[in-house]
């Protein structure tokens, strides 16, 4: 098991980035199918610039549309690295469907199997993870996720998590991920809010959210080392948010006493968050990143409200529309010519 990422070459249009080998891949024997016509895979047209996304719960539902306008307008990065939600992102983004990201964090608030008081005392949750991300991807369910198109893509991703056994920030990529019930895993450990969601065990670790590490939640870390110097970075949180300091109470340090790494980083967590934001304005006023922050609505990572979610999802949709011009600039694409 490693801890952290080992730089890669920057990727060609021929040839993307390799994926981080970070843990031994564990038996997977679930592989979801589709009858849909085979897809043929994107062409890479970013192969310079990393793409990341960071998480937030159900706050991604401001972010979810800058998924959909990306695979929309046919921007498509060599490279992508997701924590938390953000990591359901780079999965929908990875497979190239618009539809999944907003249902995934708009109409999926309505759905009565997301978890509740009930779900949370009977130790599956506040959020049902287990539901979450193992009953409802597959054909015919809430999120079916069109695995042939993740796998037809040849883009390089960093999904994270943070190993509670350690106190390490483990990122998984491509090369790491043999099956769908893989991918899933991967997503649920990397998503999982201590507390509110139950620790996730996967190839003799205990993982929660990847959002506990060093850059508090933003896979800045693991763009730079797959070679990247040049960043397009998707909040959700606005430009002026500060996280205020906090202290592991008495809870947390109880659920988690066998694992002490993860109060130690809910009380750091903070410092590290608001460090990584302060580095990405400085490098965005060096022309090394583009720092798309809402400017509308943000809601809570708990938000239910399908009204209020999707006030979010508009109000980010019409902020990407604004910004696709600026964002294919700093990535060097031209906008294609209107039929």
């Amino acid at each position: 098991m490693a801890s952290a990422v080992q730089a890669t070459p920057r990727p060609t249009p021929a040839q993307t980035a390799p994926g981080q080998n970070l843990t031994s891949t564990a038996s997977e024997p679930r592989v979801a199918t589709d009858s849909s016509p085979a897809i043929s895979a994107p062409e890479i047209n970013v192969t310079d610039t990393a793409l990341i996304f960071e998480g937030g719960g159900m706050r991604a539902a401001c972010t979810a549309p800058v998924v959909a306008g990306l695979v929309r307008e046919n921007i498509n990065f060599g490279w992508v690295g997701g924590v938390s939600a953000g990591s359901s992102h780079t999965v929908n983004y990875l497979s190239r469907d618009p539809l999944r990201a907003r249902k995934s964090f708009v109409d999926f608030g309505a759905d009565p199997n997301l978890g509740s008081l009930g779900t949370w005392l009977r130790g599956k949750g506040a959020f049902n993870s287990d539901y979450i991300y193992h009953h409802t991807s597959n054909p015919g369910e809430a999120l079916p996720l069109d695995w042939q198109m993740y796998r037809r893509n040849p883009a390089q991703f960093a999904i994270g998590a943070f190993c509670a056994d350690t106190g390490d920030t483990v990122y998984w990529g491509r090369d790491d991920i043999a099956s769908f019930d893989g991918l899933l895993d991967r997503v649920q450990a990397s998503s999982t809010m201590p507390i509110f969601m139950p620790p996730v065990h996967h190839d003799g670790r205990t993982y929660v959210d990847g959002a506990l590490g060093p850059t508090g939640g933003i896979a800045l870390d693991a763009a730079r080392a797959a070679g990247f110097d040049k960043f397009i970075v998707v909040l959700s949180r606005p430009r002026d948010y500060v996280k205020p300091r906090f202290r592991a109470g008495a809870a947390a340090r109880l659920a988690f006493r066998r694992f002490p790494a993860v109060p130690a980083a809910l009380a750091a967590r903070p410092e590290h968050y608001n460090r990584t934001r302060a580095e990405l304005f400085e490098l965005e006023r060096a022309g090394r990143a583009y720092v798309f922050a809402p400017t509308g609505l943000t809601v809570s990572n708990q938000e239910r409200d399908v009204a209020k979610l999707a006030q979010s999802y508009a109000e980010g949709a019409a902020q990407f529309r604004s910004e696709v011009d600026a964002i294919r600039e700093f990535v060097g694409l031209a906008r294609p010519a209107q039929a």
